[in-house]
């Protein structure tokens, strides 16, 4: 694998090109990079990234700059570069989870391909990845030295695609564990998780009885939390009680007769005590309130 060499057009690049020799790099052990527009030296090139007119995966060209491109989503959004090379190798970059995969491709790489080829509906607005990309490329006042640019830009791709990758593990493991501790409850409005697992998406989903979660800190204590009537929401299903608003420490145990409660904020959405029983006493006091 030394020997293979990678090509991709040169001057101004932008995120799909960048993030595909990110993902390259964690594929292939080593190989030649060069940028270029020239068609002899893309012709004698064994993978070709967004240059050279033709999507052909068994040969190992990606592009689609072509009439009529290189394919769409079932949703409309183009494939750019990186879509493609993601079709070829994603599933091998999430260690064969195709779960990991087809969730980076919705999050990060059908987001990029959109922007890539003007395909902006339902982009959020505000500054993006592929802007950030972008503006890795060297400024009208600053020396053109283009490679060295682009180098730094996929050094930067390549940790943000290792994060997204591990983020989408992270959420799918964590659906499976809040589904199971969902249907382990013994009260079905209070759900325990034996570590910080995150819960919103898969409690809306799987669960309209949960109204409090518990769960330990980092630092070893324990956490009661409301659930929100919908994610990113600030209004909760069922409140804690007023009467413990903004109380810490030896107020807090005074109002609720727990001598080992800690605090609860003055949103009345979460709440903590030292220990586990204090906690779903805490719980228990709230569903009665």
């Amino acid at each position: 694998m030394n020997d293979i060499t990678v090509a991709t057009h040169n001057g101004n690049f932008h995120a799909d090109d960048v993030f595909s020799i990110a993902a390259l790099r964690h594929i292939l052990p080593t190989f030649k990079l060069i940028r270029t527009r020239d068609l002899e030296l893309i012709a004698q090139a064994d993978i070709v990234i967004d240059v050279g007119g033709e999507y052909e995966p068994a040969a190992g060209r990606f592009d689609h700059h072509q009439r009529g491109g290189a394919g769409e989503r079932e949703n409309g959004i183009p494939y750019s570069s990186f879509g493609l090379i993601w079709q070829k190798y994603g599933l091998e970059l999430c260690q064969g989870d195709q779960d990991v995969a087809n969730a980076v491709d919705a999050g990060l790489v059908s987001t990029i391909d959109a922007i890539d080829c003007g395909h902006v509906e339902g982009v959020s607005k505000g500054i993006s990845l592929s802007q950030t990309i972008s503006m890795f490329n060297p400024t009208w006042q600053e020396q053109s030295d283009f490679d060295r640019c682009f180098d730094e830009a996929v050094e930067f791709a390549s940790r943000v695609l290792t994060r997204f990758i591990a983020a989408a593990s992270g959420g799918i493991n964590a659906k499976a564990i809040v589904a199971k501790a969902i249907d382990n409850a013994d009260d079905a409005r209070v759900i325990v998780l034996a570590q910080y697992t995150p819960w919103k998406k898969t409690v809306h989903a799987l669960s309209q009885e949960a109204l409090y979660m518990v769960y330990p800190s980092h630092s070893g204590k324990w956490i009661l939390q409301t659930v929100p009537v919908e994610p990113g929401s600030f209004e909760d299903r069922k409140s804690l009680p007023k009467a413990w608003a903004g109380l810490s420490d030896a107020a807090f145990q005074a109002q609720t007769g727990i001598d080992d409660a800690m605090f609860c904020h003055n949103g009345l959405f979460i709440a903590g005590a030292e220990s586990f029983a204090s906690t779903m006493k805490l719980a228990a006091m709230a569903l009665q309130d």
